[in-house]
């Protein structure tokens, strides 16, 4: 049996157009996504036989590829659920989002200094990775920080909360080689009501993680 499975979207394909159209929902996700679920899900199943016949020869390709697709199937399972047709705008406490708009404050200065990071952060990634809002447990802060692929160059043990794809597939369809432009548009369907969850619950967890001192 698969251990990782593609979840289902929580959506139609229809429903962040125009800022995302359907085709390009329905390619990354059914197409894109499920090929990191089924990759992680072969790189399993390639691992259990190297233990099997203790044939370690590709010990260092299977876990870059065990890395590879499985940050990429988080990435985004947290990716659909960080999008709604009704969202963007600025978090507020009138919204029941108060305490993330507080942590933003407190962490970048303003809300435009965080947005205007995040921005940079996903629209500069060299090559295919992503531009990331993360709760970092050992100093209680968000950060934001760039993705390259889908596992490399971020704080080991920071929880991601809010994620905005750069790779070509997820906006060339709409958007051609403009990058920024979609970048600039995702703002447009945030789902600040699911930020908000997960970083009360990064924070909740956060004394359980084992830190150093």
């Amino acid at each position: 049996m698969a251990t990782y499975t593609l979840p289902e979207l929580p959506y139609d394909y229809s429903a962040l157009a125009p800022v995302i159209s359907p085709e390009i929902i329905e390619l990354h996700h059914d197409k894109h996504h499920a090929a990191y679920v089924k990759g992680a899900n072969d790189t399993l199943e390639q691992l259990a036989e190297a233990r099997d016949k203790e044939a370690w020869g590709n010990i260092n390709g299977l876990e870059k590829n065990l890395a590879f697709h499985l940050s990429g199937h988080i990435l985004h399972s947290i990716y659909w659920h960080n999008m709604t047709g009704d969202g963007g705008g600025e978090p507020h406490e009138k919204d029941g989002v108060g305490e993330l708009a507080d942590a933003i404050a407190e962490s970048f200065g303003s809300y435009a200094g965080f947005k205007a990071q995040l921005t940079k952060a996903a629209a500069t990634t060299q090559g295919s990775g992503w531009g990331v809002l993360a709760y970092e447990p050992v100093s209680g802060r968000l950060v934001v920080e760039q993705i390259y692929d889908h596992q490399g160059n971020v704080g080991q043990g920071s929880v991601p909360i809010l994620v905005f794809d750069a790779w070509e597939h997820a906006f060339y369809l709409q958007y051609k080689n403009q990058k920024v432009d979609f970048i600039e548009a995702m703002w447009q369907v945030v789902n600040w009501q699911d930020v908000a969850k997960r970083y009360a619950t990064a924070k909740e967890r956060a004394h359980s993680l084992l830190l150093a001192p």
